[in-house]
């Protein structure tokens, strides 16, 4: 597939991983990595998981590298549509709108399990990225309808995103299941990520029942 231009946003509270930005290849990694560890106790929290990753995988050099590398060693284990949790996949949207139609959808499903939170504010970062051609799986052949789409369910989803894993592929284009006509790409690997750069800044409200409104606040 020719290169991709995408958007996501991830939670503000989290920070760049510096380590991952200041480096321009593995080796100036490693020899980094194992200085500031043993004087730096939070290191192996901001990297995440390393062992999630082949380092080979890791598109030093390029800006927002640890943008990148993040869904690969911070892999939620409660995993997403296409992952059962046991690999991250880089999730983007075509337009900062699908991102934030799809944000806000697991957001609001996520606090409506937290009991007694009447009012929140949520920062995002929004950001965009670019993606050089790559080999990906289009999935936005396959009807709506079929079950890897369900709007509630990722049984079979993940089934899918686990076969196209396993069989070496680097990602997979799909419909957005929650702006109906928007496409979407989970990438499998960070390989082929040329840039990863800050938009904007969003702020989401909940409400006690749902995201009400999402505001952009500045932009980078």
């Amino acid at each position: 597939m020719e290169g991709i231009t995408g958007f996501r946003l991830i939670n503000s509270r989290f920070p760049p991983i510096s380590l991952f930005d200041d480096v321009a290849d593995e080796g100036e990694f490693d020899a980094l990595y194992e200085l500031q560890a043993l004087t730096n106790p939070r290191l192996q929290t901001e990297l995440g998981n390393l062992n999630l990753i082949d380092k080979a995988e890791i598109p030093f050099g390029i800006p927002g590298c640890s943008y990148a590398t993040g869904p690969f060693t911070h892999v939620n284990p409660e995993g997403s549509r296409f992952s059962d949790g046991q690999y991250g996949v880089l999730y983007m949207g075509d337009s900062i709108d699908t991102a934030i139609t799809e944000v806000a959808y697991h957001q609001s499903r996520y606090w409506q399990g937290v009991h007694g939170l009447d009012y929140d504010r949520l920062v995002f970062r929004g950001l965009k990225c670019k993606v050089g051609a790559m080999a990906i799986h289009d999935a936005t052949t396959i009807d709506f309808g079929d079950p890897i789409y369900d709007p509630h369910s990722y049984g079979t989803s993940r089934v899918f995103g686990r076969k196209l894993y396993q069989a070496g592929s680097e990602g997979l284009q799909y419909h957005s299941v929650r702006k109906p006509g928007a496409t979407c790409w989970g990438l499998f690997t960070p390989r082929h990520v040329r840039s990863i750069i800050q938009s904007a800044h969003f702020e989401f409200i909940w409400n006690g029942q749902e995201i009400s409104s999402v505001n952009k606040f500045t932009r980078a």
